[in-house]
């Protein structure tokens, strides 16, 4: 039999808790990683077929393996298991009884259709947090309509204001409502494992990507509840102040944050121009909005005339918010990003060292652990099915019966 990786004891703030995991591909991976990596005990539930579909995201790949999907589950065990056969859900809801959470995004009434619903679930476990991801929520017009990134970010306004002034409108370049609603996802469960443990009672939890794109909108919507005018795209400025954006240099781009009167006044002195603050133009806020084009375009042809290593040192030596415009490559590998930890290299049984980004916060008392790379299909079946008192001859029977598959009948990842 081939060796699976059994997980070192779970340490951190969420050790003991016990997460269920049906989502796939990117927002309820999310919201898992973040768990496990506090030390929640996550259990990937995936199809036999191909597992989850961000398996199948084959570029780019390490020795065959999908790095998208090494990126979002590291930490977690995995089960591959058939949720249409009845044994399958017989399976899942052993699993279930003993949860603490279970994370799902099929589209409404699929899990009602396999006798996995929340009040179903809730006979079973009364403690069960159940968390579902959706594309536009359980309620509404929109309710039944499935979701992804891209529609969300068009359907909130996001792509209306994403871009430069009089292009196309545009996604951002990350898929921000998946993550986002990822974040979410996690929030929701903790504020509901608060409760239970007061009080011993689960709850449906539940986000949408619709929600966790119309949650960017705060100062946009604030422009438009306070005019009544829907704000469009403003390139790299912000829509409330300036000058605060992406400037070119002689050599690359830099970014200036003149967030408030202080830091505009030391940006006029850096450039040579102590006026500007007198400047009927650009005195306040309230005036460099109003003349914020040929404000950019006066920073402009000054900062051109030097580099942006020079730049961004003087910039520094007077206290201005300043800093490069940097590649993901660049990001990835800065002193800085690597000194907070946000690079994880962790070994893989197929793909070898492999890097993910950490955990953005940080905790003094119950740091984040990463004890083990994202599993392979199936890598974890039968001591998950050990661990909930299955004998060896029901496993394999299982097994036989094309129920689960171990680690040994998977695909390649």
């Amino acid at each position: 039999m081939q060796e699976t990786r059994n997980p070192s004891p779970r340490t951190g703030a969420l050790a003991g808790m016990r997460v269920i995991e049906l989502s796939q591909i990117m927002a309820g991976p999310t919201c898992g990683m973040m768990l496990a990596d506090l030390g929640a005990d996550v259990i990937k539930v995936e199809k036999l077929e191909g597992g989850d579909d961000a398996r199948q995201y084959r570029d780019p790949q390490v020795n065959g393996v999908s790095m998208p999907f090494l990126m979002l589950n590291r930490n977690k065990r995995a089960i591959s298991l058939d949720l249409k056969h009845p044994q399958g859900k017989a399976v899942l809801m052993r699993l279930l009884r003993g949860a603490d959470v279970i994370t799902e995004n099929f589209r409404k009434g699929t899990m009602e259709k396999l006798g996995l619903g929340y009040e179903e679930l809730r006979r079973e476990n009364p403690g069960l947090i159940y968390c579902s991801v959706s594309g536009y929520g359980s309620t509404g017009p929109y309710a039944d309509k499935g979701g992804f990134d891209l529609i969300a970010q068009g359907f909130s306004g996001l792509m209306s204001i994403t871009g430069e002034p009089g292009g196309p409108p545009l996604r951002t370049g990350n898929s921000v409502a998946d993550i986002n609603a990822g974040l979410l996802a996690a929030f929701g469960i903790l504020a509901a494992y608060q409760h239970k443990q007061r009080t011993g009672e689960g709850q449906r939890v539940e986000t949408s990507l619709l929600e966790a794109s119309l949650q960017q909108l705060y100062w946009h919507a604030a422009i438009y509840f306070g005019s009544g005018v829907s704000p469009g795209p403003s390139g790299s400025a912000h829509v409330l102040t300036a000058p605060y954006q992406a400037f070119p240099t002689a050599t690359s781009w830099i970014i200036i944050g003149g967030a408030n009167e202080k830091n505009w006044a030391r940006i006029a002195q850096v450039l040579g121009r102590p006026e500007w603050t007198e400047d009927p133009r650009y005195a306040l806020n309230s005036d460099r909005m109003r003349h914020r084009t040929e404000l950019t375009q006066a920073i402009s042809e000054i900062l051109r005339e030097r580099s942006a290593d020079e730049w961004l040192a003087d910039f520094d030596r007077a206290g201005v918010p300043a800093g490069p415009v940097h590649s993901v490559g660049e990001a990835l590998s800065h002193p800085q990003t690597l000194a907070r930890d946000m690079v994880v290299r962790q070994q893989h049984p197929d793909a070898g060292e492999v890097s993910t980004i950490g955990m953005p916060v940080k905790f003094s008392a119950t740091p984040a652990q990463y004890h083990r790379a994202a599993p392979r299909p199936g890598e974890d079946t039968r001591t998950i099915l050990v661990e909930y008192g299955y004998s060896e001859a029901e496993i394999q029977y299982l097994l036989d019966e094309g129920v689960v598959r171990d680690v040994q009948a998977a695909a390649p990842v």
